[in-house]
């Protein structure tokens, strides 16, 4: 895959209005997100007060990913300094657009094992979840962190690509 290409798809290249057709795209995907206990009755707005829904991972096309490569320092989950503008754009963006749930899905490159790399992206994508909450007043309630360490790589032909270690977002509904 063309370095141009994956540069491309990261919010500090994709304009508001892209980011904003990006979303609107995702949201005629036409997922559905399913109660932890697997019923659809009226229960399970309760049991998500107290324990959250799970949503699977469904990739979407490169073409229509919102991916941020934030860096982190090594073995770290904090977020950077340097690193909190890339965040600006799709901030004004998920505060202006009318989707109902954002899910954030942290990813690592190969390095590591898998169950670390898994723990480690979620880390990161909670953090992100934090920050967009804490210091662009996104809705907490709005916002899924999921971590999905090296299973799902941006660039599947080097599997330890920088390309690989991203915060995806994905508009759910």
């Amino acid at each position: 895959m063309p370095l141009t290409f994956a540069a491309a798809q990261t919010t500090s290249e994709m304009t508001a209005e892209e980011i904003t057709q990006a979303f609107e795209k995702q949201k005629t995907r036409g997922l559905v997100l399913v109660p932890a206990d697997g019923t659809g009755t009226d229960t399970a707005t309760e049991t998500a007060a107290v324990q959250p829904a799970q949503t699977t991972y469904s990739q979407v096309d490169k073409a229509d990913q919102v991916n941020i490569k934030i860096k982190f320092d090594f073995d770290s989950a904090s977020l950077r300094d340097d690193q909190k503008s890339k965040l600006d754009t799709l901030c004004q963006v998920m505060n202006a657009v009318d989707v109902k749930l954002f899910q954030i899905v942290g990813h690592t490159d190969s390095s590591g094992s898998a169950s670390y790399n898994e723990n480690l992206s979620l880390l990161r994508a909670q953090e992100v979840k934090r920050h967009l909450v804490n210091e662009c007043a996104v809705d907490e309630n709005r916002l899924e962190a999921i971590g999905l360490g090296e299973s799902a790589p941006f660039d599947a032909s080097d599997p330890r690509s920088d390309d690989n270690r991203r915060v995806e977002f994905q508009a759910l509904g």
